[in-house]
C-alpha cells in the first residue's frame, strides 16, 4: 500500500530510514531527536494519505469511477503497534545509557574506596579528595560511598602525621554527612569525636587554625542529628567550641566562630548538655556579646534553651546587668526575632522567680513592655502581656500585704471591752482603716497613671504618632487582659 502513499506508518518510517541511509544495508539506530521528527512527519503524512489513496485508485481504475471506491486503509491497531514499538525502542536506548552511566559511576567510586584502603599515604589523600568532590553535591554518591565502606578508612586517616591528610579526611567526612543522617551516625560510631579532640590538643603552629576550622565544621554537621547531641556533649567538645567562640585571635575566620555558635545552639537543644555549658563561662560571654547583630539572634536562641532549666535561669540572673541588657533588646524594632526571643527569656524568668520580677521592675521593664505591646510583633505582644500580668499580680500582693499590716496594727490598739464607748472606738478604727486603704489605693493608682503617662510620651515619640494620642485605657486593658500565669507562647 505504500505504493499508493497510504497510511502505513511502518512503511513510511522505514522507507525514510532507508533513503536517508543511502542503501538497504546501511542500518542506523534512531536517535531520540530524529525519531521525534520522523514520528511527526509520519503522522502528518498519515493525515492526508486517505485523499491520495482515493486519487491513486481512481486513476488506476477509471471504469469504476461511478462506483464507490473504498481505499485500502491499514488497521488502526497495526499503526498503534508500529508506534509503540518505536517508542519502546527509544525508551530502551535511554534506559541503557542511564544504566551504563551508573555502572561507570559505581566503578569510579569503587576505585576511590580502594585508594582509601591503600597503604600508600599519597593514594589515601588523593582518595579522600575525590570523596570530598564526589559527595559535595551528589546525594546518591554519599549513600553509595558509605555503603562501599569509605567512612572507617577516612576516620583512620586522622591518626596520620601529615596535616594535609587530616584536613583532606575531615572535609571528606563533612561532605559525606551533608543531608544524610545515617552517615552522621556512622561517622560518630566510627570514633571520630575523640580523634578530632585529640587532633586539636596535639596540633600546633600554623596548622592549628586550618585543623581547628575543619573540626568545628564537622562538629556543626554532626550535632544536627538528635542522637548525636548527647554523645558530642559528653565527649568534651563543648569547652573546645566555647574556646573557639571566645578566641579574639584575628587569624580565626569569622565562619569558624559562626559555625561554633551554631554548633553550641544545636547542642543546647539537648537538656543533658546544659550542665556542660554552664561549667564554662559561656553565659557571661553571650550576655556581653549581645548587640552584635550577626550573632545576637543565635545567642538569644541559646539562652532560650538554657532558661528552660533552673540552673540556666540562675546563671543568667547572676550575670551583672543581665536584665538591663535583655530589656534593651526589647527596643530593637528592626529585629523582631530578637525581640521575640528576649521577651520569651524574660517571660519564663518572670513566671518562675519573684526575685527576677523585682529585678526587672528595677531595671525599667515596664516602659519597654508597654511599647512592645503597641509596636511589637503579634508573638512579642502576647509575651509582653504575659510579663505584665506577672508584674501586676506582684503589685496586687504588695498592696494587700501593706493593707494587712495596717489592719493588724489597728486591731491591736482597739479596746477589748464591749461598752458603748468601745463601739464608737471600733467604728472610728474602721473609718481609719478605710481611710488608710483608700490612701494606699490612691497612691498606687497615682503611680500607675504617672508611669503610663511617661511611657505614653516615650512611645509616641518613638513611633512618630500625633501628640494628642492618649490610649491610656488601651494600655490598662492590655495589662489586665490575661488571667492565667501559664506559658502558652
Amino acid at each position: 500500500m505504500s505504493k499508493y502513499g497510504c497510511n502505513d506508518v511502518g512503511s513510511l518510517v522505514l522507507d525514510r530510514a532507508t533513503v536517508a541511509g543511502g542503501g538497504g544495508n546501511n542500518h542506523h539506530s534512531l536517535s531520540f531527536r530524529s525519531f521525534r521528527w520522523r514520528l511527526i512527519d509520519t503522522i502528518s503524512c498519515g493525515g492526508s494519505s486517505r485523499y491520495r489513496c482515493h486519487h491513486a485508485a481512481a486513476q488506476k481504475s477509471p471504469e469504476n469511477s461511478s462506483s464507490e471506491i473504498v481505499a485500502p486503509v491499514t488497521a488502526p491497531s497495526k499503526k498503534g503497534e508500529k508506534l509503540s514499538e518505536l517508542l519502546k525502542e527509544t525508551e530502551n536506548e535511554i534506559s541503557d545509557r542511564e544504566i551504563k552511566r551508573k555502572e561507570e559511576s559505581l566503578e569510579v567510586m569503587k576505585r576511590v574506596v580502594r585508594k582509601l584502603q591503600n597503604e600508600e599515604e599519597r593514594d589515601r589523600v588523593e582518595g579522600a579528595r575525590e570523596v570530598r568532590k564526589l559527595a559535595k553535591e551528589d546525594t546518591e554518591a554519599r549513600v553509595t560511598l558509605s555503603m562501599l565502606g569509605s567512612i572507617p578508612p577516612l576516620v583512620g586517616m586522622l591518626d596520620l602525621e601529615n596535616v594535609e591528610s587530616k584536613i583532606a579526611s575531615l572535609y571528606a567526612l563533612l561532605n559525606l554527612g551533608i543531608g544524610n543522617d545515617l552517615n552522621k551516625a556512622a561517622i560518630v560510631k566510627a570514633g571520630v569525636l575523640h580523634k578530632m579532640l585529640k587532633l586539636i590538643d596535639s596540633s600546633n603552629g600554623s596548622c592549628n587554625l586550618s585543623v581547628a576550622e575543619s573540626v568545628v565544621a564537622n562538629f556543626l554537621g554532626l550535632s544536627a542529628l538528635d542522637s548525636n547531641k548527647p554523645v558530642i556533649g559528653s565527649s568534651g567538645a563543648i569547652p573546645f567550641l566555647v574556646k573557639i567562640l571566645q578566641d579574639l585571635d584575628s587569624n580565626l575566620s569569622t565562619q569558624a566562630k559562626q559555625d561554633s555558635l551554631r554548633a553550641l545552639y544545636n547542642l543546647s537543644i539537648s537538656p543533658s548538655n546544659i550542665p556542660f555549658m554552664l561549667e564554662t563561662d559561656l553565659v557571661p560571654f553571650l550576655m556581653n556579646t549581645l548587640g552584635d547583630m550577626e550573632m545576637s539572634e543565635r545567642i538569644l536562641s541559646i539562652l532560650s534553651n538554657l532558661v528552660a532549666t533552673p540552673e540556666g535561669r540562675k546563671a543568667i540572673s547572676d550575670v551583672s546587668d543581665a536584665f538591663p541588657i535583655l530589656i534593651d533588646v526589647l527596643y530593637w524594632p528592626d529585629s523582631p526575632g530578637c525581640q521575640e526571643k528576649a521577651s520569651y527569656i524574660l517571660m519564663v524568668m518572670a513566671h518562675k522567680a519573684y526575685g527576677d520580677r523585682q529585678a526587672m521592675i528595677e531595671a525599667g521593664i515596664m516602659s519597654a513592655l508597654l511599647e512592645l505591646t503597641l509596636l511589637g510583633s503579634t508573638l512579642a505582644q502576647k509575651r509582653a502581656s504575659r510579663i505584665l500580668e506577672c508584674l501586676r499580680v506582684d503589685k496586687g500582693k504588695q498592696v494587700s500585704e501593706n493593707y494587712s499590716s495596717a489592719y493588724a496594727s489597728a486591731a491591736v490598739s482597739a479596746p477589748i471591752c464591749g461598752s458603748s464607748s468601745s463601739v464608737d472606738s471600733n467604728q472610728k478604727v474602721c473609718l481609719e482603716e478605710e481611710g488608710m486603704m483608700s490612701e494606699e489605693r490612691k497612691a498606687v493608682k497615682q503611680l500607675v497613671q504617672q508611669s503610663l503617662q511617661n511611657n505614653m510620651r516615650r512611645i509616641v515619640k518613638r513611633a512618630n504618632l500625633p501628640q494628642d494620642v492618649v490610649p491610656s485605657e488601651h494600655f490598662m486593658s492590655l495589662a489586665n487582659s490575661s488571667t492565667s500565669k501559664s506559658l502558652p507562647f
